[in-house]
């Protein structure tokens, strides 16, 4: 597939043109810097995997014209910027394609251990502390609680609600098609709806995050690159780095939001999150889960 062909597909299904030209600042950019939003626009297979040198040699500027293309953007630096333009793009390829445009060598065990932590490193330089905030206290303010997830990233989901629950809070994870029709069809204003989606992202979770707002119920998003329409339908995007090695998209960033979220709502009223908790341990000991037991106090 060609840089220009990939361009093609990902402008047509997952908006990469759109998105990209819609952070151009009203009073555009000047003659360089267009030269390297066009070099973003032509060949993000190439400058996905580029350093900033090698991104201003393609685009005939220097290292500072791209660092300051980057901000006019509205990223912090170029490494920011690719790091989402690397995860739309792999948005648009299928799974051997990703596996070929990441040309991983060495032992990939190694290299995805690596790869997470490079991912988390970003994650914690551009997570907002008060996005966290915002969705921990809808969660705790909210009627009911409803979490799509789909694929591998049922496991973010469900570790989600699973301690959303604990926290003392009523969540419901929904991972398949059918039920998340009939569970939207109960969706009212004071319900959340948070979608978690990452590589190519699921119609039926765009189609259920568009039903829920339109609906009253507040939408948040965790991915690692939102269509159009799926940020259009949520009231906030948080966008985690998703990328592994081979295949498969890495599951420690949005595990690790996930986390996050319940560690901050545990703070929202601990006293209630307290008494779950009791409650939740002497169910685990009533039903003989634990192997060992802990001491009493």
């Amino acid at each position: 597939m060609t840089d220009s062909a990939t361009t093609s597909a990902a402008g047509e299904s997952d908006g990469f043109e759109t998105w990209l030209r819609g952070r151009v600042p009203e009073r555009g950019l000047r003659s360089k810097g267009a030269s390297v939003l066009e070099v973003l626009l032509t060949q993000p297979r190439r400058v996905s995997y580029s350093s900033a040198a090698e991104a201003a040699e393609l685009a005939g500027v220097n290292v500072a014209t791209v660092s300051r293309t980057a901000q006019a953007l509205g990223f912090s630096g170029w490494s920011d910027l690719q790091q989402e333009l690397r995860a739309r793009y792999l948005s648009s390829l299928s799974a051997p394609d990703v596996a070929a445009a990441q040309r991983t060598e060495g032992e990939l065990g190694g290299a995805s251990l690596r790869r997470d932590l490079e991912s988390l490193a970003v994650l914690n330089r551009r997570l907002d502390d008060q996005l966290i905030r915002t969705i921990a206290e809808a969660i705790a303010q909210a009627r009911r609680v409803l979490i799509i997830a789909n694929g591998s990233y049922v496991a973010v989901g469900s570790a989600l609600g699973h301690n959303v629950r604990l926290a003392g809070y009523d969540a419901t994870v929904v991972r398949d098609d059918a039920d998340l029709a009939n569970s939207v069809s109960r969706i009212e204003p004071g319900d959340v709806l948070v979608a978690i989606s990452f590589w190519r992202l699921y119609q039926s979770t765009v189609t259920a995050a568009e039903e829920a707002s339109s609906r009253g119920a507040r939408v948040f998003a965790l991915t690692d690159a939102a269509s159009p329409a799926l940020a259009a339908a949520a009231e906030q995007v948080v966008l985690i780095p998703a990328e592994g090695v081979a295949f498969f998209p890495s599951l420690a960033p949005g595990l690790a939001v996930a986390q996050a979220i319940v560690a901050q709502l545990s703070t929202v009223d601990p006293e209630r999150t307290r008494k779950s908790i009791e409650a939740a341990e002497t169910q685990w000991s009533r039903f003989g889960l634990m192997h060992r037991q802990p001491r009493r106090g």
